[in-house]
């Protein structure tokens, strides 16, 4: 969301998947979330959330999750370590601080956008 509306690190996390240097994996209820996000606290309508739909959905991986995993107190939390483990992921980049709080899961590392991008130069 903070690279559709901001720019800034999310931004550049979007380039990258663009130029093929990263990977990026979502699952489709992140996708939508995002979009009724940019609809509700945005005012983005019609054609603009479907082209910015299709957009992320070319830039990023949809991976649906097939297990469940109950350790995170939010159950959005948990959603995000399912589709990461499903998806095979490398990193789970986010500046959520529960998320940022469980340190890894499943061999994962949990690590800010600033820090994944300073990996990454």
């Amino acid at each position: 969301l903070s690279a559709l509306e901001f720019r800034g690190v999310g931004a550049r996390l979007l380039w990258m998947a663009r130029a093929g240097t990263i990977r990026i994996d979502t699952p489709e209820a992140i996708l939508a979330e995002t979009m009724g996000v940019l609809a509700r606290k945005f005012g983005r309508q019609g054609y603009r959330l479907r082209f910015g739909q299709e957009a992320l959905r070319k830039l990023a991986r949809v991976v649906e999750p097939t297990q469940t995993i109950a350790i995170a107190d939010n159950p959005d939390d948990n959603r995000i370590l399912e589709w990461a483990v499903e998806a095979g992921s490398d990193f789970i980049v986010t500046n959520d601080k529960d998320l940022l709080g469980i340190w890894r899961y499943a061999g994962i590392p949990i690590i800010r956008a600033e820090a994944f991008l300073q990996r990454e130069a």
